[in-house]
């Protein structure tokens, strides 16, 4: 058997467990907190601008629609796991102890990924909407402080330009987060409080303007409008017709990683074994309802080609729910979506970086990246060290990078997971029957199927360039391995000693018939 496919015996995991220094301070309500936390946001703040004139106009529902229930069957493997192996390290970890070394290091790389694509997305959505929030107190950031250098090129300027608020939003939410998980998981309550609020604000508050307005469905109308061809930047894609209903879910699949960022927490959460799986099931359903419903209603309010980066209202696609209000003559609730909006992006930024950071401690302490990753201060119990590095990396990228090219490679570090969870847990409902399992996946095949077939049909109905930057970053990800990560592994170097020659087996295939 190659060493490659060596899996992390369980025993060693629950070694793991004992001698964490994470503190476990998470109940299931502050564990669906922090998944809506994430989900709300992402999605709704960020891409609905993003999804409606890229890819499906006012069809976005639909997308959310093919998201959501493409996130339900993922979502139903990540609970049986999180069931199993309450650690940190999401799919990581569930993928380490039950296919193998090389695998879990994949769907590892994958997700760093998938969440500092994600923390960048989200910066970079926070200085459109502080950038409004300026303006309502009438200051104004010049365009060469506020846009990426490709987009402000494009737009026929020239000279120096960066996104500097995305810059510093990312070291205001790194201070939260070094302070403790117990102080951070408080504050995004708060903010979750907030934005669910303002969601439920924008649906009522916009269904009013839409149905009492002269012609109500004029900008609903066509509903998934004729296939045609963007080009920007010099790049053209496909947009529209049921074609760009599709790529609309995988472009804004994304949305949907806080139901992720929940089994991140397990090694903070008090009864993880019961409450991580409740939690990602439960902000999960709350989350695509609001989607749906707000994606309706933005697309109702706001013609869809009008949140054209190059076009007559720049901004909105940074901001697109408070320029919607804007555009349709009411000011006073775009400023209300606005402070709301500002606020929680600061959440989803802060359970991203979260995230990664916890991912990035469990592939530390398993040896497959440098062990400075994996010092957690004594005192706040958080990995302090990792925290600050992560920060530096995802503010110089968020302030130098499009939206756009951000939000589609986070789509494939999020469908790229999602479809590794659905081959583990069932690779390991065979190989290991017998484990305890206070949650199990009904009709786990079919369920598995479906989610590994509707993931990768996404994977490829990203733009042609997120598939090649994303594919890039896989084949560099090997070579990290092999060069660096094989060689340090724990696993690899007797790291678990007697407890790993008695529990490991060769990996054999197994019959999932």
């Amino acid at each position: 058997m190659s060493k490659i496919w060596v899996k992390k015996p369980m025993s060693a995991y629950e070694a793991d467990i004992k001698k964490s220094q994470l503190k476990r301070v998470l109940g299931k309500w502050s564990l669906t907190a922090i998944g809506i936390g994430a989900i709300i946001g992402g999605g709704i703040f960020v891409l609905t601008g993003t999804g409606a004139y890229y890819n499906a106009g006012p069809a976005l529902a639909l997308s959310f629609v093919i998201a959501g229930i493409a996130c339900v069957f993922a979502a139903l493997c990540y609970a049986e796991f999180a069931s199993i192996l309450p650690v940190e390290g999401s799919a990581y970890a569930y993928a380490y102890g039950t296919v193998g070394e090389i695998f879990a290091w994949i769907i590892g790389w994958g997700l760093i990924l998938e969440y500092a694509m994600g923390s960048m997305t989200v910066a970079v959505s926070w200085s459109g909407y502080f950038a409004k929030l300026l303006k309502m107190f009438g200051l104004h950031l010049p365009a060469y402080l506020t846009t990426d250098p490709q987009t402000y090129i494009a737009a026929g300027n020239s000279g120096f330009s960066m996104n500097l608020p995305a810059f510093l939003i990312v070291f205001f939410v790194i201070s939260i987060l070094v302070r403790g998980t117990k102080g951070a998981a408080k504050a995004n309550n708060f903010i979750v409080v907030l934005k669910v609020s303002a969601i439920i604000f924008v649906i009522i508050a916009g269904s009013f303007i839409i149905f009492n307005s002269a012609d109500p469905f004029k900008n609903w109308v066509p509903f998934i409008p004729e296939a045609t061809t963007i080009t920007e930047n010099g790049v053209s894609h496909s947009a529209y017709g049921i074609a760009g209903v599709v790529a609309g879910a995988s472009a804004i699949f994304f949305a949907y990683v806080g139901f992720d960022a929940v089994s991140t927490q397990a090694g903070e959460a008090i009864n993880p074994k019961k409450d991580v799986p409740f939690a990602i099931i439960a902000s999960l359903i709350i989350c695509t309802l609001l989607y749906i419903l707000v994606s309706l209603v933005l697309t109702g309010m706001m013609h869809y080609t009008d949140f054209n980066p190059l076009g007559k209202y720049p901004d909105a696609i940074k901001a697109p729910v408070a320029y919607a209000f804007d555009i349709a003559g009411y000011a006073w609730a775009g400023y209300i979506i606005t402070i709301a909006a500002t606020v929680g992006l600061i959440s989803v930024l802060m359970v991203m970086i979260m995230g990664q950071s916890r991912i990035f401690l469990g592939m530390s302490k398993d040896g497959l990246i440098p062990a400075t990753f994996s010092k957690v201060n004594p005192k706040t119990g958080v990995p302090t060290k990792n925290l600050l590095i992560l920060g530096v990396l995802i503010a110089i990228v968020a302030s130098l990078t499009p939206i756009n090219d951000l939000a589609h490679m986070t789509s494939f570090g999020t469908l790229f997971a999602f479809t590794m969870v659905c081959v583990a847990v069932w690779v390991l409902r065979v190989k290991e029957p017998n484990l305890q399992r206070n949650f199990k996946v009904p009709a786990l095949p079919l369920i598995a199927c479906s989610g590994i077939a509707i993931n990768v049909y996404l994977i490829f109905n990203l733009s042609k360039e997120a598939q090649m930057y994303s594919f890039a970053w896989l084949i560099i990800g090997f070579f990290v391995y092999f060069l660096y990560s094989k060689k340090h592994s724990k696993l690899q170097n007797g790291g678990y000693g007697e407890t790993f020659k008695a529990e490991q087996e060769p990996l054999e295939k197994p019959d999932l018939d």
